[in-house]
């Protein structure tokens, strides 16, 4: 069908065609835009172009590549509404996100770094994790203090959304000046800047994707990415509570993907 949309375009588009009043010309082009439009709008088509659309912290996530779309799809399968059916990371998104993005913005981190509490704690302050991370943001006591926060017998500031997000942002700046690159400053948010370090220079890497991590820091920065667009997208992903207004990606009659 590819081939023929391109031969009739080649056709009727040359000068010495016939007269755009010619019935049988005029009903060939219909049916090659008619084909056009089809292509444009297969499955295929456009599901490469939402991957297209798919960025972490103003970087494209390099979807194309085989192994890092399948696990991206993995994902985001397990954060849509047909696996969570539940509201919840929505209700906390609208709650909690705008504050959390404007402290962000106010010492130069990306916007996309306002998703970390919602992977790490799923906004409950109170969770505290086997190796001692607790918090809105999981931070292990010693970085807390390092960082500014007061946690000791009587007061755990890292349970302070306030308090916590400027934390970390300090936090995600320190990092970003030993690594220069967003997406491995979020690695290292999950695995410590230190055995990132490690992992780089063993393995002569230092693209996320491609670098062999442990199984929660080579999935962390997939968790972010998925909770990003159900977030951002939440028709396409099920969410239709949350879809009164547009997605922030839309493509002309397009369907859910997953």
């Amino acid at each position: 069908m590819v081939l023929s949309v391109m031969i009739l375009s080649k056709l009727y588009s040359t000068p010495n065609s016939p007269s755009k009043k010619d019935p049988i010309k005029k009903a060939l082009l219909e049916q090659v835009e008619k084909q056009k439009e089809a292509i444009a709008l297969s499955p295929e088509k456009q599901k490469e172009a939402y991957y297209r659309s798919v960025m972490f912290a103003n970087e494209q996530v390099p979807l194309h590549e085989p192994l890092v779309g399948q696990k991206f799809e993995r994902y985001l399968a397990n954060f849509s509404f047909r696996k969570q059916q539940s509201y919840d990371l929505h209700k906390k998104a609208a709650k909690h996100l705008p504050k959390i993005a404007s402290i962000l913005k106010s010492y130069g981190i990306p916007e996309d770094f306002k998703y970390v509490p919602l992977v790490e704690s799923d906004m409950n302050p109170q969770i505290t994790s086997h190796k001692g991370a607790g918090g809105y943001w999981q931070f292990m006591p010693a970085t807390a203090r390092l960082y500014g926060l007061k946690v000791n017998g009587e007061v755990d500031e890292r349970k302070d959304l306030i308090k916590s997000t400027h934390a970390a942002a300090r936090y995600l700046k320190s990092l970003h000046k030993q690594f220069d690159d967003w997406t491995l400053v979020a690695a290292a948010y999950n695995v410590g800047g230190g055995s990132l370090k490690s992992a780089i220079r063993r393995q002569g890497i230092d693209n996320y994707y491609n670098l062999k991590l442990n199984r929660e820091t080579g999935s962390y920065v997939y968790k972010l990415v998925s909770m990003k667009q159900v977030i951002e997208n939440p028709h396409k992903h099920g969410y239709k509570r949350y879809a009164q207004t547009e997605d922030k990606y839309q493509h002309m009659n397009e369907r859910n993907l997953l």
